[in-house]
C-alpha cells in the first residue's frame, strides 16, 4: 500500500494535469475557448435551462390525425378501385371512423370486397420485425350492400407510435438548425414531448418553428371561378378548394396592404414536398427568397407538371395556406425552384429550415409553456458558486484542524478532485444544472469522508504503538474496503437516478456519481500518494495527526 511505481505515479500524475486542463476552459469566455487550437481542450460545460435561461415546451402530438389521414386516403384509392371494375356504388365518404360505400347492385358486392381488400397493407412494425403481420384495415358488409372499412386496433396503435417517434426527430432536426446547444427533447407519457431549449430567449420564433405542420404540396390553380364569386355565393367547382393565403399586398407607400386575396386551387396534388431534398435561403433581385430542390423522383414530377401547365398559375401551399402562386412560364426541368413573395429575412431563413427539416405527421398542440430569463440563470449560477465555495472553505477549515498536515493533504485532493469533476463534465460535455450544483457541493462534503475513515483508522493504528509506517500501511489497507462499499451503493444508487429520473433528477444524478469516481480516486490514490511521499521523505518519529 506504500509502494507505487513509477508507471502509477505517472499515470495519476497525468489524470490530474488532464482533469485541470479541461477545466481552464470554463474560467475564459465562450468566444475565447472557441479560438484556442483544437489541440488544446476547448470545451466548456454545458448550462442548463435554469442556468443559463431559454424556453420550455410541453407538446402533444395530435396522433389522431394520422388515422385521419389514412380514412381519408383509403376514401381517395376506393373510387378509383370501384371505377377501374366498372362497379357501381354510391354513398362513398368517411363516417365517424370508417369508410362506407353502398355497391347498387348486389351481383357485384363480392367483387367490391375483393378489390377494396387489395388496398389493405401490412402493419408496419410487424414487417420491419420481420413477423407476418395482419393487415391495417377490416373489411365487411353491414346494411344489405353497404361495405365499411375500418382500421384495425394494431394499426391504429402502429400509426400512433409510429407518428410519436417521427415528430420527436424532426422536433430534434429543426431545433438543430437553430444552432442552440443541448437542447432537450424526449417523450413523455405517450403523446407528449418536452422540448428545453437552453440560452434561446425568442420563445415565439420556437413556437412558429414547432408549431408547423411544414406539410408543402404544389397544386394547380383553379382560374375557372374566382375566390370573390366563391365567397359572394357561388358554388365551389368540385375537385378545388378555397384556400388563405399568407401573401401580403404591397400598399401604395410601399409598405404592408395587408392580406392578398384568397386562391381557388384543385384539390388534386401536382408534386408534394415529401421529394424536396434541400432548401435554403437567398436572395434574388435584392429580395429574400427560398430555393428548394427535388429528388430524382420528384424533379421529374415536377418538370412534367409544368410543362404540360405552362402559362398556368400554380399555387406553392404550405399547411393549406398559399405562401405564393406565381405563374409557369416555362417548363422547369432542372428539379430546383425559387418560392418568392413579400417575405422577411426571418421568415425565408424559418422557411427554409421547416422544408429542409421535414414535414410533422400530425400537427403538435403546445400544452405548457415557460421562459427562464438569463437574469433568472445568472442569480442561480451566483448562488451555486456561492453555497460551493462556502462549503469548500468550511471542509477545508474543518479537516485542517482536525488532522493538521493529513487534513492539509486532504483539502490539496479536494481541489484536484473539483477539477477533475469540472473537467470530466467539460469532455463529456454534460449538462449542468442546478440540481446539478446541488450535486457537486454534496460531493464536496462527501469527498473527504474517505480521508476522514482512513486518517481516524491510522489514530487507532497508533494508539497500539505501531510505527508511523506500519499505522500508515494498517490505515489504508483496513479503510479501503469500507470506502469502497459506502461508495458504491452510493453509485448505484445515482445510476438508479439517472435511469429511472429525469431533467433535474438526471443533472444531479450525473454529478454526483461523477463526484463519487473522483473522490474515490483522489482520496484512495491521490492523498496517498502525497502521504507516502512525505512519510520518505521526512521519516517521522511520530505521526501528526
Amino acid at each position: 500500500m506504500l509502494y507505487f511505481a513509477p508507471w502509477k505515479v505517472a499515470l495519476v500524475a497525468i489524470l490530474c494535469v488532464l482533469g485541470l486542463a479541461f477545466t481552464v476552459p470554463n474560467f475564459v469566455s465562450e468566444k475565447t475557448a472557441e479560438g484556442l487550437p483544437d489541440w488544446l481542450p476547448h470545451k466548456q460545460v454545458n448550462l442548463g435551462l435554469d442556468l443559463q435561461g431559454g424556453s420550455h415546451l410541453l407538446l402533444e402530438v395530435e396522433a389522431a390525425v394520422v388515422v385521419e389521414e389514412r380514412l381519408a386516403a383509403l376514401v381517395d384509392s376506393v373510387r378509383p378501385a370501384l371505377r377501374s371494375k366498372r362497379i357501381g356504388y354510391r354513398a362513398l365518404g368517411q363516417q365517424d371512423n370508417a369508410v362506407t360505400v353502398t355497391i347498387r347492385k348486389p351481383e357485384q358486392l363480392e367483387q367490391a370486397l375483393s378489390e377494396i381488400r387489395k388496398l389493405a397493407v401490412p402493419v408496419q412494425a410487424n414487417a420491419i420485425a420481420g413477423i407476418a403481420g395482419g393487415q391495417d384495415i377490416l373489411v365487411e358488409v353491414v346494411d344489405g350492400n353497404k361495405i365499411q372499412v375500418t382500421l384495425t386496433e394494431e394499426a391504429i396503435r402502429e400509426r400512433r407510435r409510429s407518428a410519436i417517434e417521427q415528430s420527436i426527430e424532426i422536433v430534434r432536426r429543426r431545433i438543430d438548425e437553430l444552432g442552440t446547444r443541448e437542447p432537450t427533447i424526449q417523450r413523455q407519457g405517450d403523446e407528449r414531448i418536452l422540448v428545453q431549449v437552453p440560452g434561446l430567449q425568442d420563445p415565439e420564433r420556437l413556437k412558429n418553428i414547432l408549431g408547423k405542420t411544414a406539410k408543402m404540396v404544389f397544386r394547380l390553380v383553379d382560374v375557372t371561378t374566382s375566390p370573390a364569386e366563391i365567397m359572394g355565393g357561388a358554388r365551389t367547382p368540385p375537385g378545388s378548394e378555397l384556400l388563405e393565403s399568407d401573401e401580403r399586398r404591397v400598399g401604395e407607400d410601399g409598405g404592408d396592404g395587408g392580406p392578398a386575396n384568397m386562391f381557388v386551387v384543385r384539390k388534386r396534388v401536382m408534386v408534394s414536398g415529401d421529394t424536396l431534398v434541400d432548401s435554403s435561403a437567398t436572395f434574388q433581385d435584392n429580395m429574400p427568397v427560398v430555393s428548394f430542390r427535388f429528388d430524382s423522383v420528384g424533379a421529374k414530377r415536377f418538370g412534367d407538371a409544368t410543362a404540360k401547365n405552362v402559362g398556368r398559375p400554380f399555387a406553392i401551399v404550405l399547411d393549406r395556406r398559399v405562401i405564393s402562386a406565381p405563374v409557369i412560364r416555362e417548363p422547369i426541368l432542372g428539379g430546383t425552384g425559387i418560392i418568392s413573395g413579400n417575405f422577411t429575412v426571418q421568415e425565408v431563413q424559418d422557411l427554409s429550415l421547416l422544408l429542409r427539416a421535414g414535414a410533422l405527421p400530425a400537427p403538435l398542440k403546445i400544452l405548457e409553456e415557460r421562459t427562464v430569463g438569463p437574469a433568472l440563470g445568472a442569480d442561480s449560477v451566483a448562488a451555486g458558486k456561492i453555497a460551493c465555495i462556502i462549503a469548500f472553505v468550511a471542509v477545508m477549515i474543518f479537516m485542517v484542524l482536525s488532522y493538521g498536515i493529513f487534513g492539509l493533504v486532504a483539502d490539496v485532493a479536494l481541489i484536484i478532485n473539483l477539477f477533475l469533476i469540472m473537467g470530466a463534465l467539460s469532455v463529456l460535455q454534460a449538462t449542468l444544472t442546478l440540481p446539478g450544483i446541488a450535486g457537486i457541493v454534496l460531493t464536496i462534503g462527501m469527498a473527504v469522508d474517505a480521508n476522514v475513515l482512513v486518517f481516524e483508522r491510522i489514530r487507532e493504528e497508533i494508539r497500539t504503538g505501531k510505527t508511523p509506517f506500519a499505522a500508515m500501511e494498517a490505515g489504508y489497507r483496513r479503510a479501503v474496503g469500507t470506502i469502497f462499499d459506502a461508495n458504491i451503493t452510493t453509485f448505484i444508487a445515482a445510476v438508479i437516478l439517472f435511469v429511472m429520473g429525469s431533467g433535474p433528477i438526471k443533472g444531479f444524478s450525473v454529478t454526483l456519481g461523477i463526484g463519487i469516481v473522483t473522490s474515490v480516486f483522489t482520496a484512495v490514490v491521490v492523498t496517498r500518494m502525497i502521504m507516502v511521499f512525505w512519510l520518505r521523505r521526512t521519516r517521522p518519529v511520530a505521526l501528526p495527526i
